[in-house]
């Protein structure tokens, strides 16, 4: 387990935040008075003196309620040392130089147990919620491994729905997700490393990759990036990835966010690289472009040929969310002649009597349409997807009745949103929804030029990012045919023979003949 958190030297204060940084001293009075001042104001701090031994010794039990497992520390702990422990001293009464080696291998009878040297290491271990015993003369502490806390069982994904495959989502407690990871995966090489990050929060953090599939270089510069982090706090992947991006200021996710373990081991198998936080049920994976954001989990648990149908309708459905709105204001404002007569018509008779130019409706109809969705987001289970169509149809159907908008922008406006909601991925959702008020701008500026201006510079701002190094746009620029055929169709499982191509994989290959091979 690596610390990446900030360490202070400091001796002979009584101040906590510098107590908490020196050696345990050996003399079982002073270090409990000093545990007992950096503990201070912790109501559900359990501090339990007692003897065991025969000459008794003197021991210190401490531990937070709630987060151990009681039983485990009175029948696995404190039951052997009380009763079944052997005489540790010699007969004139002086101390073996083996009695701490003595209860770690001979009396407690846990699986995970480990020694720590400092009050700063204790109060981790007991904030994680391990136990931890001090016996007087030892300038060392056992860690004894009691967690046990309530938590969410595994349940099915609420954000990736789907019809085939697995349906379990990860928790909120790491170890859980690890071993959702391990058992998909039986390998030795699939490495699981540990990290504390926030210097308050200590949080445990975890990266995944399977060694001699993920390139040396990317984890290293990954491993470089967690140990730059120097904050107070993390709860959550999503306050990593601003650290960890290679670009800021940008709306482009540079990063895949996932609650599904299955998902989580697909792209380990591909050479990437995944960071869990305890105390999140999502995962992050990395590097990632911008095509594998229209991948669904789905599509490797259907016949190839359906997949890549529906495949090719996510990226349809990505170009009319993202442009339908704006090529209707373009045509209606600056090119009719596009229009069949009887279509234009139609539209001119539906919008008579509409006060707003446009753009303004457009405009107007997409906002609401935004807050609805944000207010089903928000409200509870049971009433937030109710409120948020009821409302768009109540509304919907009240401002044509009212005259404000025409009935042809409210049938643009929700078909593009249903086209939006095909996005798998919330990041490309999210993408979709604030560049489409950039389009419908450029639209009603210029017309067709003004889209065809903003796309270009969404395309030439996709090219410029990459994601720890692996180009946004790849394998679309650069141009790579053999990667892009499994981007735009799902590749038969018999021609999958290469992984997607990372700069510095040692190992490319997946399989042979249908064998496999890594």
């Amino acid at each position: 387990m690596r610390y990446l958190s900030s360490k202070g030297k400091s001796e002979g204060s009584s101040d906590p935040h510098e107590l908490i940084n020196q050696p345990i001293t050996g003399n079982l009075n002073t270090d409990q008075n000093n545990l007992e001042v950096i503990l201070q104001n912790c109501s559900d701090l359990v501090l339990k003196r007692f003897q065991f031994g025969n000459p008794p010794f003197e021991g210190l039990l401490l531990y937070f309620d709630g987060l151990v497992d009681r039983q485990e520390v009175e029948f696995n702990l404190l039951k052997p040392l009380m009763l079944e422990m052997d005489m540790l001293r010699n007969q004139d009464g002086t101390l073996q130089e083996d009695v701490l080696e003595s209860v770690r291998y001979r009396i407690v009878t846990m699986a995970e147990i480990k020694t720590v040297t400092d009050y700063n290491s204790i109060c981790h271990h007991i904030s994680s919620g391990d136990a931890v015993f001090l016996i007087d003369g030892i300038k060392e502490a056992l860690v004894a491994g009691t967690r046990s806390w309530e938590g969410r069982g595994v349940e099915r994904p609420e954000n990736e729905v789907v019809v085939y495959g697995p349906k379990e989502s990860f928790t909120e407690t790491v170890r859980f997700n690890t071993a959702m990871i391990r058992r998909r995966i039986k390998s030795a090489n699939l490495k699981i490393e540990g990290y504390i990050m926030g210097r308050v929060t200590k949080t445990d953090v975890v990266l995944c990759y399977i060694s001699g599939i993920a390139p040396p270089n990317l984890i290293n510069e990954i491993r470089s990036r967690l140990a730059s982090i120097d904050t107070d706090a993390v709860l959550d992947p999503e306050y990593l990835q601003e650290f960890i991006a290679d670009t800021q200021n940008t709306i482009f996710a540079q990063v895949e966010h996932t609650e599904k373990p299955d998902r989580v081991c697909g792209h380990l198998l591909e050479g990437r690289a995944a960071i869990i936080v305890d105390g999140s049920p999502t995962a992050m994976i990395l590097p990632v472009s911008f095509p594998q954001f229209w991948i669904a989990a789905e599509d490797y648990y259907t016949p190839f040929i359906p997949a890549s149908l529906y495949r090719i309708g996510r990226f349809t459905a990505f170009l009319l969310a993202l442009l339908l709105p704006s090529l209707y204001v373009a045509i209606t404002s600056y090119h009719q002649e596009m229009l069949p007569t009887a279509l234009y018509l139609t539209i001119a008779a539906a919008r008579q009597g509409v006060p707003f130019p446009i753009f303004v409706e457009a405009f107007l109809m997409e906002a609401t349409f935004e807050l609805l969705r944000e207010a089903g987001l928000r409200l509870p289970r049971a009433v937030g997807p109710a409120v948020s169509i009821v409302g768009a149809l109540i509304i919907g159907d009240a401002a044509v009745r009212a005259g404000l908008v025409s009935t042809p922008m409210v049938v643009i406006v929700a078909f593009t949103g249903i086209a939006s909601f095909v996005a798998p991925n919330y990041n490309a959702a999210l993408i979709i929804r604030i560049a489409r008020f950039g389009f419908l701008a450029a639209a009603a500026a210029l017309g067709f030029l003004g889209i065809m201006v903003v796309l270009i510079l969404m395309l030439v701002r996709m090219a410029s990012l990459s994601s720890l190094g692996m180009p946004y746009l790849s394998p679309i620029a650069p141009f790579n045919w053999t990667q892009l055929s499994d981007i735009i169709l799902r590749r038969p499982w018999k021609m999958a023979n290469q992984r997607p191509y990372m700069e510095g994989m040692e190992n490319q290959v997946r399989q042979k003949s249908g064998e496999g091979n890594a």
